[in-house]
């Protein structure tokens, strides 16, 4: 016995309807994953640009937090609890920092006071010496020019030399105009500082607090936790890198300056002194001090510079394998490839600036970039509680086709 066309005719409606509930269901979640997707695009975006117009407000910042790295465990050291007639005694955070400071600035400042007169003299003396340094380099050049052409070469090859060699001088005057300029424009930094040491004063004395007040941002939970574990993981990796980093620098500085003095390298002191600045920049800062220095032995002697390339080979080797993974320790560091990208990057896009707030930058991207390749395929973790719509779409899709089936049949 066949059904009456009006009730066929109202199931296909009820299945239309279905199908179009099912398809909605299974439909929206996804568009919603996708629009939560472009916002946080947007905001990142956002977050950039902001970051590059306040370029000078972030390095100051950076340069505090560095600072306060780098006397942090000085300020823990003194912040320990004594005991006295028995019983625990605390000395207040601040008094602590103020007594790091003490100790700190009163060493910088008899440093300075003893290096002050030697690097003055040197300075004084390589700026009268370098119209004779760039003679020497005209004779030079000269004098190879005159070797090349007794070498009856070819003309075309002689104009390729010729043209090398010409912009092989335009670069290197380019670059030492740009670094001279660079370097001038560092004296509009001069307030930072005072600037600096008072920043860091309140990141020391109050970085507990800055990090609760954070985390409180986040939703409780799993979303707040893993924020804790990120920050933690940042805060270790830039700390282990930045005071290995600054160690490092002290300690390269030192023996530069001595082992210049001993070969008798004119302008020890200053050179030792660039050699601990540019150590803070990977295999791009020493290669360069090495060259420098290297190049002003070459003018006294053969023997002079064939002894200050020894001496930064073995010096290199012994600090690269020996002592900086004992100043590193366990703590996690960033590859030397990754920091050089993002230095030239940073220098690229900000400048002097640039070059400071590369580091923290790509520590903050390794680092999350790590705790998304460990947590993504949990269902605890941040980026499966974002794809959580889409998930749940294609339950509603499922239960949908089960209630048009169980309905149909």
């Amino acid at each position: 016995m066949q059904e009456p066309e009006p009730q066929i005719e109202h199931r296909e409606v009820e299945t239309a309807t279905t199908a179009a509930v099912v398809a909605t269901e299974a439909t929206w979640p996804q568009t919603r994953t996708v629009l939560r997707l472009i916002l946080i695009v947007l905001l990142v975006a956002g977050f950039i640009w902001a970051l590059y117009r306040l370029t000078s407000v972030l390095l100051l910042l950076v340069l505090s937090i560095f600072f306060a790295y780098l006397i942090a465990p000085l300020v823990e050291l003194v912040h320990r609890p004594i005991y006295f007639r028995g019983r625990e005694r605390l000395m207040p955070r601040a008094v602590a920092i103020g007594i790091v400071y003490l100790l700190f600035f009163g060493a910088l400042g008899l440093t300075i006071a003893l290096l002050l007169p030697v690097v003055s003299d040197q300075l004084t003396q390589l700026a009268q010496a370098a119209p004779a340094y760039f003679h020497s380099v005209q004779a030079r050049a000269q004098s190879w020019q005159t070797f090349y052409q007794s070498a009856r070469l070819p003309q075309s090859v002689r104009d390729h030399i010729n043209g090398a060699l010409g912009q092989a001088f335009e670069t290197i005057s380019a670059s030492v105009s740009t670094t001279l300029f660079r370097a001038a424009s560092l004296l509009t930094y001069l307030p930072w500082f005072v600037l600096v040491p008072i920043l860091a004063f309140f990141l020391l004395k109050d970085a507990d607090t800055f990090r609760r007040s954070a985390l409180q941002m986040l939703p409780r939970g799993r979303l707040r936790w893993r924020g804790d574990e990120l920050f933690q993981d940042v805060n270790s990796t830039l700390a282990a890198y930045i005071r290995a980093q600054l160690i490092a620098c002290l300690l390269i500085g030192t023996l530069c300056t001595f082992g210049f003095l001993i070969i008798g390298v004119p302008y020890a002191v200053v050179l030792g002194i660039i050699a601990g600045l540019f150590e803070f920049i990977p295999l791009a800062g020493p290669l360069t001090v090495a060259t420098l220095a290297v190049l002003l032995a070459s003018f006294h002697s053969p023997g002079q510079a064939l002894a200050v390339f020894l001496f930064l080979v073995v010096l290199r080797i012994i600090h690269d394998y020996v002592t900086y993974p004992r100043i590193i320790g366990q703590g996690i560091h960033l590859h030397p490839l990754a920091v050089i990208l993002a230095i030239l990057c940073g220098a690229e896009l900000a400048g002097i600036a640039g070059i400071f707030l590369a580091i923290p930058v790509i520590a903050i991207i390794s680092v999350a970039y790590r705790h998304w390749m460990e947590h993504r395929g949990a269902d605890e973790g941040i980026v499966a509680s974002l794809l959580q719509p889409a998930e749940r779409a294609t339950t509603h899709a499922r239960k949908g086709k089960q209630r048009g089936k169980a309905h149909k049949d």
